[in-house]
Formats: C-alpha cells, sequence, structure tokens
C-alpha cells in the first residue's frame, strides 16, 4: 500500500488504524538540536482527541503520546522520530453486521474493490482517526516553524449554513480556542453548536468550512511549475479524509472580478514589500508573496449517521438497508482545525529546509 508518506526533505510517515493496536507517525528530517518533548506533540494531540466536549464522539480515548525515537535528552538527534498512540477504548462489535455492506458516504466500497481483504472495523487505515499521524508530524513541524516566527492557525468558519464573520487574524487563535466550535465569532459559534446538537438528535450530522492562516512566511518559497506551494498545501489539505475542496484567497470568487479589481498591488513599507490587498492569498506564480498564506476547506457532514440507509449486500448481491450503529462525530469540523494546522506547518517546513530557510541536518535558520 503505497501513499503512507507526505514530503521530501520533511519527511512523515503515517501507520496504524482506528480499532488497531496503535496509531502513530515516523518523521525524518527533523534536524538535530531541537528542543523537543512529549507534552510539545501531547499538546496539539489532546486538541483532536475524541470525547474532549460534547460535541464530539464519546469514544473515551486519551490518545497517550509515547516517543520511541529521535529525541535524546530533551532535543531532537537528527535520526527519525517515532512516536505512537495506543487505542485503549475501541468497541469492533458495531462493525461485524457492516463488513460486507460498504456505508454510504465512505470509502468501504472503494477499498474492497481496490484491495479485497482490508479492516472494516472503524473504516480501518481510512478512518478519521488516523489524524493522529498528521498531528505527530504537524506539532514537530509547528516546533521548527516557531524558529522562524511562522505561525499557523485555524479556525471553523461555517457549520452547515451558519456562517461567523471575518475576525482580525491576530485574534483567531485567542477567540476560536475559548468555544468548543473553535470558531472565533462567539454569536456564530452559539449558533453553530445548536444546529449541529439538532443534527444530532435527528440522527444526522453537519460539515462546514475550516480556514487555515499562515503568517510570516518569507517571500519566494515554492516552485513555479510541477511543485507550486499552493499545489503542494492544496494536496496536503486535500488529503484530510472529508475534504471535498480547498480554495486560497478569494478562491472561486476570482472568477466574478475583473483583474483590475483584484490584483494585489504593491508598495514599501520601510525595507519590505507588501500588497495593498491580498485576494491572492499570499501566493503569487506558485510562490509565497510574504503576505499572509489563507486558505479554506470544505468538509462534508460526517457519513456515520445512525439513520436508516440503503446499500448492498456483497455477498449476497442483493440491495439491503443499514443503520450504523457505534460512536461518531455529529460535526468533525472543531477536530479538524488542528489536523489542518498540522498539513500546512508540513508542507511549509518542507519547502523551508528544501530552500535553505532551516539547515537539514541541525539546527539553523537563516
Amino acid at each position: 500500500m503505497a501513499g503512507n508518506t507526505t514530503g521530501k526533505m520533511f519527511a512523515v510517515t503515517t501507520f496504524g488504524s482506528s480499532h488497531g493496536r496503535a496509531l502513530g507517525a515516523v518523521v525524518d528530517g527533523c534536524p538535530a538540536g531541537l528542543e523537543l518533548s512529549k507534552e510539545d506533540i501531547q499538546l496539539e494531540l489532546d486538541k483532536r482527541r475524541p470525547g474532549s466536549s460534547h460535541l464530539t464522539t464519546p469514544r473515551a480515548e486519551k490518545d497517550q503520546l509515547e516517543i520511541l525515537s529521535g529525541v535524546f535528552k530533551g532535543r531532537t538527534d537528527g535520526t527519525p522520530i517515532a512516536a505512537v498512540v495506543y487505542n485503549k477504548d475501541a468497541d469492533s462489535s458495531a462493525y461485524e453486521n457492516l463488513k460486507n455492506k460498504p456505508r454510504p458516504g465512505h470509502g468501504d466500497y472503494c477499498w474492497i474493490s481496490r484491495y479485497g481483504h482490508y479492516d472494516y472495523r472503524g473504516g480501518g487505515r481510512g478512518s478519521g482517526r488516523n489524524t493522529i499521524g498528521h498531528v505527530i508530524g504537524g506539532s514537530i513541524a509547528k516546533k521548527l516553524l516557531d524558529k522562524l516566527s511562522i505561525k499557523v492557525v485555524a479556525h471553523v468558519t461555517q457549520v452547515g449554513n451558519v456562517k461567523g464573520r471575518t475576525v482580525n487574524l491576530n485574534l483567531i487563535e485567542e477567540y476560536s480556542e475559548k468555544n468548543p466550535i473553535r470558531c472565533a465569532d462567539p454569536q456564530a459559534a452559539l449558533k453553530m453548536e445548536k444546529a449541529i446538537l439538532d443534527a444530532k438528535s435527528k440522527g444526522d450530522s453537519l460539515g462546514g468550512v475550516v480556514e487555515i492562516i499562515a503568517q510570516g512566511v518569507p517571500a519566494g518559497l515554492g516552485e513555479p511549475v510541477f511543485e507550486k506551494l499552493d499545489g503542494d498545501l492544496s494536496r496536503a489539505l486535500m488529503n484530510i479524509g472529508s475534504v471535498k475542496g480547498v480554495e486560497i484567497g478569494f478562491g472561486f470568487k476570482v472568477a466574478e472580478y475583473t483583474a483590475s479589481a483584484i490584483n494585489d498591488e504593491f508598495y514599501m513599507e520601510g525595507d519590505e514589500v507588501k500588497t495593498t490587498t491580498n485576494t491572492s492569498g499570499g501566493i503569487l506564480g506558485g510562490m509565497s508573496s510574504g503576505m499572509p498564506i489563507i486558505m479554506r476547506m470544505a468538509v462534508k457532514p460526517t457519513p456515520s449517521i445512525s439513520m436508516v440507509q440503503k446499500t448492498v449486500n456483497l455477498d449476497k448481491k442483493e440491495e439491503t438497508e443499514i443503520e450504523i450503529k457505534g460512536r461518531h462525530d455529529p460535526c468533525i469540523c472543531p477536530r479538524m482545525v488542528p489536523v489542518a494546522e498540522s498539513a500546512v506547518a508540513m508542507v511549509l517546513t518542507d519547502h523551508l529546509i528544501r530552500s535553505g530557510y532551516i539547515h537539514p541536518t541541525r539546527l539553523k535558520t537563516i
């Protein structure tokens, strides 16, 4: 099975499954000398773990991290960093009756078509629980980005048809961590919470939009043709399960305007080149412009719902119905926030090492 590794110089390989013994990641390419503790990674994992609020799945996983290698006396030693989280509260009984009945909205049928034999418990390797590996890699990437004063934050801007207001970029992290939705607009967060609980009471679920902002990224990251920064960032976000769309800057709205209305004009601020607007979302010609990188991803409703749905019995080759049991999020957007931050942080770190801003073997930055 290919496709378990992301990045070139900063490479992260994830492993594990939702109901297997453990999940984790191997991070290769982190330079030696970075201060790194179990608590640094645990802080990020706690943001995505289940059971963290009344809006998430009640699966009682503490997701306690264990670092197996790559850290010596509190600092990275330049060797692969292996970290693992053991599953403690998996209940596979609800999936036995579904093993030959693909769940609508899930990848079950595609997995069966591709591999024949696969772990159907909780979605197996295709479960959202596998984003534990993303967060392990992303938390280490964030530590490296901090050395260059680069900050990556995300927040929920929409749930269902409830949209939040625009908030000052510098206040997003502070405001969004004050409510379980992780929305920086407190009034909208209350409406989003009500909408999620209403859907949950009906056995249904909701999707939404998560916005990600990276500030402090230097100009010139990315390649102009096949490895554009926006291409790599979009790929990283689209590789997160349940993400069905990604836009940068004005995104699809650019189709509605003339160039004279949306071109970001340049000006000087001291010795720095900046733009008067940022409709491009901080990326021009496939490379960072030095302005904040602004992205949004559309997240579909959690496909595991308790309503009766139509499917097929693959053994009997006949149509049937299923009602999914188990423990599921009525909206996964709040828990997608740390995952999205991690995906972006890993891409930026990889490009910074490739571009020479971070030394590939020992902790030096320019």
